[in-house]
């Protein structure tokens, strides 16, 4: 049984700790604030055994094995080193970061501290993703010509971190990445990146759009936004069929592919299980000395290139290749 440690009393952080009463070896022991007293009303509203009133202090216990942080994006990589330092494992909010040589560093620490290491993309772990997968890798729609995805929601808090150039916030670092992801998994890395945004708050994307291009002619595009009515989806599309998956970052309300070949229509519905769980399990089992994580260094260093290249690209209106 890993015990877990929370860095903040995050909105977010309430899926983590509903996906610990899924895992069946993990289970959330304490959680750390700037401010006691609201940590100990965090504490207490979730059934948490322990508050600490600094992350320091929380990460100095003795009786947490392993913290799960959802802090602003700029601060990701930092908290993760000092709790590698201070002997915990961590698993990251997304994304990890933008750039390539903040990722590094903090996996460079993971093995110097030998400490497991993961960013959080939880809808890898979901069995909707795993048969996205599989049909494309066993030819169901032939062979793969292009992927598009979407990520949107209308934030109009401009105080809100998300709209904090400071913190690393915009569309692409917050929702964007999904569609990066998505992209990534199916088609590889990309050769070349052209990007678009829309800027607000202080400076940040609410809203960019991308095309990508992958080895074998396989084109991607997605777009994501903050200032927009709710969108998601994900197509896939081969040469014989096309796969659609209406909902693939949270499988919400239920999980759903559609395969389209020709004129018939074959729908798929994987089970609906929680992947926040399922996410600190793999941790559990990477932590007890079992497989390796599957969102490691590679993938979390894919991910900050391709974002590092659209930023550069939309700032520069041209094509970057990596």
């Amino acid at each position: 049984m890993i015990r877990w440690g929370i860095l903040s009393t995050a909105r977010i952080a309430q899926r983590i700790i509903n996906g610990a009463r899924h895992a069946e070896n993990a289970s959330i022991v304490a959680v750390g604030s700037r401010d006691l007293a609201r940590a100990q009303a965090f504490a207490s509203e979730h059934g948490i055994p322990l508050a600490y009133g600094s992350y320091e202090e929380l990460l100095e216990s003795a009786e947490v094995d392993a913290v799960y942080i959802p802090l602003p994006n700029s601060l990701h990589v930092e908290w993760s080193v000092r709790a590698m330092e201070a002997g915990k494992h961590v698993l990251s909010e997304k994304p990890l970061s933008r750039d390539p040589a903040s990722v590094e560093r903090a996996f460079d620490a993971a093995e110097q501290y030998r400490r497991v290491l993961m960013e959080a993309f939880m809808w890898r772990f979901h069995p909707q993703t795993e048969e996205i997968v599989r049909l494309v890798e066993t030819g169901e729609i032939g062979e793969l010509r292009y992927v598009r995805a979407a990520f949107g929601f209308n934030n109009p808090d401009m105080a809100n971190v998300r709209w904090a150039a400071g913190l690393e916030g915009g569309a692409l670092m917050d929702v964007g990445c999904y569609g990066v992801s998505a992209l990534r998994l199916i088609c590889g890395e990309p050769e070349r990146v052209l990007g678009e945004q829309v800027l607000g708050g202080d400076g940040v994307d609410g809203r960019f759009a991308a095309i990508l291009r992958f080895p074998g002619d396989v084109l991607g595009s997605f777009d994501c936004g903050m200032d927009v009515h709710r969108r998601t989806g994900l197509e896939v599309v081969g040469s014989e069929g096309t796969l659609w998956v209406p909902s693939p970052w949270l499988a919400l309300p239920t999980p759903l592919i559609v395969l389209s070949r020709g004129d018939l229509e074959e729908r798929f519905e994987p089970l609906p299980v929680d992947p926040y769980g399922r996410e600190l399990e793999e941790m559990g089992r990477a932590i007890a000395g079992g497989d390796p994580v599957r969102l490691g260094r590679a993938d979390s260093l894919g991910q900050a290139r391709v974002i590092d290249a659209l930023y550069r690209s939309a700032a520069s209106g041209s094509a970057v290749s990596l």
